[in-house]
């Protein structure tokens, strides 16, 4: 196994050779790929066992509720001002009120958002085999209810969502335009779309392909796709160029991210050192994984340019509220 994992490794590195072209990732207008459906819904009876396969990801959570928490008081202080935003603060559940959309369904992180921050929040999955989670939803009320579809599905409905989250979901997808596409058509304007992914890097590699799944088989073996993975320099030029159209129903690949009737300003307006976005529109903050500890930690904003961003991160935009 390890020397199978080996073997590519110099190829992987040749980056011309192994990099997916992200605006051409798939002809198809699905983002479904039946072989990832598969191979998660056969791990489905490990999704809520915190000390197994998905361990990680479950110790991911707080950190990942935390960013979105962050990200929230730092949009009202814009949007209202310092004195709306230590209001808030002073609220455990920031997101009361709020539809919040979690396309993906990653163990337990559903749960938390509309437990923790009051949320009113869809879960949505094309994985089967979670009976758990549909439960949980009956007896949590109208605060979290759980649906098997697609988010090509979501985007037919009416319903937009004050943020959408979509956590170790991209890199799975067949098309990870439309998907990007789906996702922020689902979000109302002055909205939040919320991320995370794997960057696309040699360290990348060594960590959750080679390391994860060969030598310490933590994961799957298969579970990860390079050429999948996202680097965060394809997002923030996706929403440079993405433009909201006022059509709930409008197609999620245009491959010019611009429709008939959409708002003629982007996401990103403009980026700074490092092509790094400003913070009113986005953000990219790598999470590292402390092993002595067995924590996440979400890295400081300044740390970005220098290499926090090599393997795991979270990726936030804003949707104009003009749009």
């Amino acid at each position: 196994m390890l020397s199978a994992a080996i073997r590519p490794t110099t190829r992987l590195l040749r980056f011309c050779q192994n990099i997916r072209c992200f605006k051409s990732a798939a002809a198809t207008s699905s983002t479904v790929n039946a072989a990832e459906i598969a191979h998660f819904s056969r791990l489905s009876s490990l999704w809520w066992d915190e000390q197994g396969e998905f361990s990680l990801l479950h110790q991911m959570n707080p950190v990942r509720v935390r960013y979105i928490r962050e990200k929230l008081l730092e949009a009202t202080c814009e949007d209202q001002g310092e004195d709306a935003r230590r209001e808030l603060e002073s609220k455990c559940a920031v997101l009361t009120g709020m539809d919040v959309l979690d396309v993906g369904l990653w163990r337990r992180f559903a749960l938390r958002v509309s437990l923790r921050l009051g949320a009113r929040t869809l879960a949505s999955t094309h994985a089967s085999g979670d009976p758990q989670l549909s439960s949980l939803g009956h007896s949590l009320g109208h605060s979290l209810e759980y649906r098997h579809t697609s988010i090509e599905q979501l985007v037919k409905e009416p319903k937009r969502f004050d943020a959408v989250c979509s956590m170790e979901v991209i890199e799975h997808v067949d098309n990870p335009v439309a998907f990007l596409s789906a996702c922020a058509q689902l979000v109302k304007p002055g909205g939040h779309l919320f991320l995370s992914t794997i960057a696309r890097t040699p360290l990348s590699y060594f960590l959750t392909i080679l390391a994860a799944e060969y030598v310490l088989r933590k994961v799957a073996v298969g579970t990860h796709t390079y050429s999948k993975f996202i680097n965060p320099s394809e997002l923030i030029s996706f929403f440079q160029t993405y433009r909201s159209s006022p059509s709930s129903s409008s197609n999620p690949t245009d491959s010019d991210h611009i429709g008939p009737g959409a708002s003629p300003r982007p996401w990103i307006t403009r980026t700074y050192a490092h092509g790094l976005p400003t913070r009113s529109e986005a953000e990219v903050r790598g999470i590292i994984y402390i092993p002595w500890s067995g924590e996440w930690k979400l890295m400081s904003r300044s740390s970005t340019p220098w290499g926090a961003v090599e393997c795991n991160y979270l990726f936030w935009v804003r949707r104009p509220l003009d749009s």
